[in-house]
């Protein structure tokens, strides 16, 4: 029984490590390549430590103005999608139960809808708004910003409304009818008894809201117009290649990600601390005391040895230089190259020699007695065209006239004869 328990355990383990290496491993070769000095992104061989990519991302414009771009796009993306979305968790909660299921399934449609086909609809359906409002081509409507909201609004207002009806399943609904029999207005109801329950999801579905219009490509791609997103710039420029620079963009976001969630969990567990004490909730947001927030909260701890090495990592970035290191890289570069140069050369001259031996033999084993005629008598050999052709015999000398001056038609084309053999005159 205790064989079969540590078996069953060592296969769990194994099975974590390749769960976790499958999901991890890629950010981990993508962090480990940012410090590397090659000009490609390449885990091993490892050349030089560097902190320079770091110094080229911030010198790159588009890359900037693309993190600019989407972090406007995702601020309105949020505001938008959590409005719509507690919006119709809050509908789908009034309206009458048979339209229910029918309401739900209107609403999370766009979920469904591929990416493609809501940003052509979106570009399509403003451009003919723009088209009957008789605006031009520079209207607000025809604003990338604008679009790309709409468009990722679409789809992640439906995400935002599947938070807030889990949160809302867990309301109780005489709380707010209490309050309106107490003098209340509905607005001061939903202000001081339902927005503050809704708190926690309200936080949940904006983080939700923003990274998904972060990251978001599909839907972007045809609405951002003059304002391209991070998404779009380092999909155009991967087509054309990319340098480490971007595995160092992908490092900082992996360390602020990191934070964000150990700094939310540092706050959920100094909550529940706080709540096991018998503390009011008013009391959780108190005075902040370091030793009791590392108490019993390995988040904290965790955060603070993240901090540290952030800190430590930019003052050795500072003092540190790698170029004596990558001279010594180019040095062997440049060696090794000359070597395989040389060992090229090496190769071709000993094809060159084996190539000539092998003309030799053949020519040697040729059975012909004249060593300038190969199988076709020489007859291609340049040498033997004049000394090969057959000698002309000179041609016969007609038969001499008595008269020398007449040849065989009796000197008639004579110049001198004109006179002579002319008729004459009485």
């Amino acid at each position: 029984m205790k064989a079969e328990n540590y078996l069953l355990k060592i296969m769990l383990w194994a099975y974590l490590a390749v769960f976790f290496g499958y999901l991890l491993g890629p950010l981990l070769v993508m962090s480990v390549t940012a410090f590397n000095s090659p000009s490609f992104p390449k885990m091993a061989p490892w050349e030089c430590l560097t902190f320079d990519w770091f110094h080229v991302l911030s010198q790159d414009d588009r890359v900037l103005n693309g993190i600019k771009n989407s972090l406007i796009i995702g601020i309105g993306t949020v505001l938008l999608s959590v409005t719509l979305g507690l919006a119709g968790a809050l509908m789908l909660t009034q309206i009458w139960p048979r339209l229910r299921a029918t309401y739900y399934t209107v609403v999370i449609a766009p979920i469904l809808i591929p990416g493609v086909v809501l940003g052509i609809s979106t570009l399509v359906f403003w451009d003919r708004i723009n088209i009957m409002l008789g605006l031009g081509n520079d209207s607000f409507l025809h604003n990338g910003i604008f679009l790309t909201i709409l468009g990722q609004s679409t789809f992640i207002a439906s995400y935002c409304m599947l938070v807030f009806i889990a949160r809302l399943q867990r309301f109780d609904p005489g709380l707010t009818e209490a309050a309106l029999d107490l003098g209340a207005t509905n607005a001061q109801a939903f202000r001081k008894i339902l927005l503050p329950f809704m708190k926690p999801a309200i936080g949940s579905a904006a983080v939700l809201a923003f990274l998904a219009s972060f990251e978001n490509y599909n839907t972007t791609t045809f609405t951002f117009g003059k304002f391209p997103t991070l998404t779009i710039e380092l999909a155009q420029k991967v087509r054309y290649g990319i340098n480490p620079s971007i595995s160092a963009l992908a490092f900082i976001i992996i360390v602020l990600t990191v934070i964000g969630a150990l700094a939310h969990e540092v706050y959920r567990r100094r909550q529940q601390l706080a709540l096991a004490n018998g503390a009011p909730v008013a009391a959780v947001s108190g005075k902040f005391q370091l030793p009791k927030l590392l108490r019993k909260n390995p988040a904290a701890i965790i955060l603070i040895l993240v901090a540290l090495g952030g800190v430590s990592t930019i003052w050795f970035a500072q003092v540190h230089s790698p170029k004596q290191c990558e001279m010594d890289v180019r040095e062997k570069k440049r060696l090794l190259q000359e070597e395989r140069i040389k060992e090229l050369r090496e190769r071709r001259l000993k094809q060159q020699q084996e190539l000539q031996e092998q003309q030799g033999g053949a020519t040697q084993g040729s059975g012909s007695s004249n060593p300038n005629k190969g199988a076709f008598g020489g007859v291609f050999n340049p040498g033997s065209l004049n000394q090969n052709a057959p000698k002309e015999e000179a041609p016969k000398s007609a038969p001499q006239s008595s008269n020398p001056n007449k040849g065989a038609f009796g000197g008639v084309f004579n110049p001198n004869n004109l006179d002579k053999s002319g008729p004459k005159d009485q």
